[in-house]
């Protein structure tokens, strides 16, 4: 799974994005909306290396996030696969009860407010729903994430609900069909 836009390469994690995910990861406002805390680089490195197990399961999930005109690594956006009760991350094959699909993003600060997590959650929408036939995709955002909000908005999003995650309460944006509960 490699997509490209106008300005973005979006291709699979590798140990090597560790360093530079691990300094977005470090920043409290970066991490603020994602679990309310900085990562050290252990933690960092345990979750990207997670992210990267779940993609050689399903061969999709979260890609770094290149920017074509200097190779610079921005950030991560991609699918998310999440058991339903209660919420936790996943691979789609390793899911043992009902899932949903999400479109996640993250990118380090300096990069925010330039439509960068649109272009790239736009092209990740499109494969989904393209490619692996996709019905319905969601986003989970924090209350106050309001920048996360538009890009949900843009993608076709609707607050649907609120959901229980380890960390959080979270509002479910969804587009496409709801799942029968």
């Amino acid at each position: 799974m490699r997509l490209g836009t106008e300005r973005l390469l979006l291709r699979p994690l590798s140990p090597d994005d560790v360093d530079a995910l691990a300094a977005f990861y470090a920043d409290p406002e970066v991490m603020r909306y994602m679990g309310g805390r900085a990562l050290g680089r252990k933690e960092s490195e345990e979750s990207i290396t997670r992210m990267i197990r779940w993609f050689e399961a399903d061969g999709f999930g979260q890609l770094a996030v290149v920017r074509k005109q200097d190779g610079e690594l921005l950030g991560r956006c991609g699918i998310l696969i999440w058991e339903t009760a209660p919420w936790k991350p996943t691979a789609k094959k390793e899911a043992q009860i009902p899932t949903e699909t999400e479109i996640g993003y993250a990118l380090g600060r300096k990069h925010w407010g330039r439509g960068y997590a649109t272009e790239a959650a736009t092209a990740v929408r499109d494969y989904a729903y393209g490619k692996l036939g996709e019905g319905r995709l969601i986003a989970l955002i924090q209350g106050g994430n309001d920048a996360s909000k538009r890009v949900a908005e843009k993608l076709g999003m609707a607050y649907e609900r609120d959901v229980q995650l380890k960390f959080a309460r979270v509002g479910l944006y969804a587009a496409g069909k709801s799942p029968a509960r």
